[in-house]
């Protein structure tokens, strides 16, 4: 009996780890394919900014033309590697062990370290070769573009800094809404919840999945849920609560 038992014990226990573990791989993968999303935006961006800089004699849609080569000649391509290599690196350097970000710190930590700028720099060489060779840019415009480069790697840099940055604000922004929400729960005012739940909805779906404030929002989603199924009902059973922890 003593035996079934600790079987039993021990089957939920592993059932938990890999839950757990579902959960910390999701939370990952979202992670990536979000900064993955962000940093094409960034860099295209950046890109336009820096090309014009440099080629200030080209009107815009030459500008744009000679980007899109650019991009297209194996810099897009290259973009996906780098960063998941970057950010990878720079974990492991930075001693991020469980595999998720907690914070945009280590995110910025995680492309300093990462050497991702140093990458992307390389990456630009390559495509401007590639199309110069292929007589898609000529030489003159190859050749400024090189000895500009520092001007769109810059330009890349801030726009990466900008970009966390905005993503530090979304995510203090939730963090508030979040507070909030409670604070009408525990005032049991449906009006401010719904207000709140409004603004959770829409800063979770542009910041970047950071654990802990993405566990409280979706609790809340669930909870908020709970109560406007049951008409208003703020009675939340502990079935319900732990089921909205577990929607977490």
């Amino acid at each position: 009996m003593n035996n079934l038992m600790l079987d039993n014990n021990e089957t939920k226990l592993n059932s938990r780890s890999q839950i757990e573990m579902v959960n910390e791989n999701e939370l990952y993968n979202n992670q990536k394919n979000f900064l993955e999303s962000d940093f094409v935006k960034v860099i295209n961006t950046a890109l336009d900014i820096g090309l014009k800089a440099i080629l200030p004699n080209l009107i815009e849609n030459d500008v744009i033309d000679i980007k899109n080569i650019i991009l297209e000649q194996g810099f897009f391509n290259g973009i996906k590697e780098i960063l998941n290599s970057g950010l990878d690196l720079g974990k492991s350097l930075s001693g991020i062990v469980t595999g998720n970000f907690e914070n945009i710190s280590q995110v910025q930590m995680a492309i300093k370290k990462g050497g991702v700028l140093d990458k992307i720099s390389s990456l630009l060489d390559f495509s401007i070769n590639m199309a110069n060779r292929k007589n898609l840019i000529d030489s003159k415009i190859a050749s400024l573009i090189k000895d500009g480069k520092n001007t769109v790697i810059n330009s890349i840099s801030d726009k990466i800094e900008e970009n966390l940055n905005t993503q530090l604000k979304s995510i203090e922004k939730l963090e508030n809404y979040c507070s909030k929400w409670e604070s009408s729960f525990n005032n049991k005012d449906i009006n401010g919840m719904t207000k709140a739940y409004k603004s959770i909805e829409n800063y979770i779906q542009k910041t970047l999945p950071i654990e802990k404030i993405i566990k409280q929002a979706r609790k809340i989603e669930s909870l908020h849920n709970i109560i406007i199924n049951n008409g208003n009902n703020f009675d939340i059973t502990k079935e319900q609560e732990i089921l909205a922890e577990k929607l977490a």
